[in-house]
């Protein structure tokens, strides 16, 4: 039925438990499995020599982030025996970057997980999520803690 699935992550217990949601669909249905991690390359605006010490501070600290979690997925979908690619995908907005690495990767599900942040939370940091289910043209699996 999904023969390729796309499991963004962020290295926080709700995506470990959509990386555990995919295990399970991929060993069901036969699948592969592509994890990425999205990083903003430009999460600062400024000018000067300041700025851009601090945005190369980031970036080493942003590609440690994904390549830590991306290293944990791959340890339990190899575990799994489940066929695996992963990737650090750049993206101003990270809805956007899933979409665009589910529509580029030729997947057929996205398995992701989702905070449930409501009321001001989600009204300060968004909903990632919220936006993937929105935007998306393919089904969407949110896994919630």
């Amino acid at each position: 039925m999904f023969k390729h699935l796309l499991v963004p992550i962020d290295g926080s217990p709700t995506s470990e438990l959509a990386v555990d949601k995919a295990i399970g669909l991929a060993k069901a249905f036969d699948s592969e499995v592509t994890t990425i991690y999205v990083v903003d390359p430009y999460p600062f605006t400024g000018v000067g020599a300041d700025f851009a010490y601090g945005q190369g501070q980031y970036l080493n600290a942003a590609k440690a982030a994904a390549n830590d979690a991306l290293s944990h997925a791959r340890k339990q979908m190899e575990q799994a025996g489940v066929k695996l690619h992963t990737a650090t995908v750049e993206s101003h907005t990270v809805w956007r970057g899933i979409l665009e690495a589910a529509d580029t990767g030729g997947a057929d599900l996205i398995v992701m997980g989702s905070h449930g942040r409501s009321g001001i939370e989600k009204l300060v940091l968004g909903s990632v999520a919220q936006k993937v289910v929105s935007h998306s043209k393919l089904p969407v699996l949110l896994v919630r803690a």
